[in-house]
């Protein structure tokens, strides 16, 4: 059994004394054994609050404790040394207690400093949320990004810990007034924008029918021109809904494609027979401009009106292309009329051989009207006096002429 004769003291009635540097007080009496039994009675009741003391000390140190809670104990133990019934080292004990109490306050100061920090910190954290909450109300306009993050501030918000009510409740009425206000924004940005997808559906069904109106028009260049400024006035035209607009655009494309298609057909066709004609056109003119007109200019006369009457059949060529061909071929005409004309001059009626076979010609007209006549073909009759009626005439110029 330990020794605690130096902290106390049983006389001879039974008091117990413990000792202090101020002297010896009267802790309590013991008559139920021996004196060393009775001492350890009162020291095992200053064990306890040593032991109370012991663990204050240590959740302290483990930083587990409240500061404030372990100080306003650690000042009810000391109050309670000064009239403990126990034995033991009260003075060390005291001590040890104030010592441990202003560890508490340090702690305490610490702990306050470190709370404070914390709340400024958490403070801090809730104004810039609310700040950039209020900045996305105020000014974007990436809807979705700008509605997740506004969620993800709210998530965010709830996990800080540390500010005090009024200040959390200032800066919740910020935040909530910006999250409405960038709900009442984005409701008018969409209420516009069906809105304006309504007018545009209306605008865009407009611009559709007109050009399905103009596909199977074979006015090519006035219609490639309108089917150019609706593509323009597609592009100007605001967008509809996305899938209306998808189905729209396949429409438009489908009559534009359509129309492009045929006169990319038709101009292919064209030009192969523009080509067939240029080709037709090339191999007359180089005949005509062999013919040798000063050997035999009747002969190149005749075959110069049979080149003419072809010249005409080939088909149709480009204006510039044709004037150009023509020019030539007028050429040769004019060098023709010159022969003749200077044949013409070198004859007298009788032995111009041009005046017999024109004389002939109209024997044998009137010679087929003859024939036509008897065989009673009004057709035929009608069609012979025609011939027979420009052969005298002919005729009659030659002989006028010389």
């Amino acid at each position: 059994m330990a020794d605690w004769t130096g902290f106390g003291r049983i006389d001879e009635d039974g008091t117990v004394y413990v000792k202090t540097a101020a002297g010896e007080r009267v802790v309590g009496s013991w008559h139920a054994g021996t004196h060393e039994e009775g001492l350890a009675h009162f020291a095992r009741r200053f064990a306890d609050i040593e032991t109370e003391v012991s663990l204050i000390e240590s959740r302290l140190g483990s930083g587990a404790a409240d500061p404030a809670q372990s100080i306003t104990s650690l000042k009810r133990i000391r109050a309670s040394l000064d009239d403990a019934h126990v034995v033991g080292d009260l003075d060390g004990l005291a001590d040890r207690v104030e010592k441990l109490v202003a560890t508490a306050e340090q702690k305490l100061v610490e702990s306050r400093a470190q709370r404070e920090a914390a709340r400024a910190e958490a403070i801090a954290r809730k104004t810039a949320l609310v700040e950039e909450a209020e900045q996305i109300a105020a000014t974007s306009t990436q809807w979705k990004a700008a509605g997740d993050r506004m969620r993800a501030i709210l998530d965010e918000w709830k996990t800080i810990k540390g500010v005090d009510k009024r200040t959390d409740g200032e800066l919740w009425k910020r935040y909530s007034a910006a999250r409405d206000a960038f709900t009442r924004r984005r409701g008018t940005h969409f209420a516009n924008l069906d809105a304006q997808r309504k007018q545009a559906t209306g605008r865009k069904d407009e611009l559709v029918a007109e050009a399905e109106a103009l596909r199977d028009s074979t006015d090519w260049t006035a219609t490639a021109n309108r089917l150019k400024e609706l593509m323009a006035e597609w592009k100007a035209a605001p967008r509809a809904a996305k899938d209306v607009e998808q189905k729209l655009w396949e429409r438009f494309r489908a009559a534009q494609d359509a129309f492009f298609t045929r006169r990319s057909e038709a101009f292919a066709a064209r030009d192969a027979e523009q080509k067939q004609a240029l080709d037709k056109r090339h191999a007359l003119l180089a005949e005509a401009e062999a013919l040798d007109v000063e050997a035999n200019p009747q002969a190149a006369q005749q075959r110069l009106r049979e080149i003419q009457a072809q010249w005409h059949d080939t088909g149709r060529l480009p204006r510039e292309v044709a004037g150009a061909l023509d020019r030539r071929l007028r050429a040769v005409d004019d060098k023709v009329r010159a022969a003749m004309d200077s044949a013409w001059r070198r004859t007298t009626p009788d032995d111009n051989p041009l005046l017999a076979q024109m004389r002939n010609q109209v024997a044998e007209a009137q010679e087929r009207l003859a024939r036509a006549e008897a065989a009673g073909d009004d057709r035929r009759i009608k069609e012979a006096r025609e011939a027979l009626a420009a052969k005298r005439r002919f005729l009659e110029l030659a002989e006028h002429k010389h």
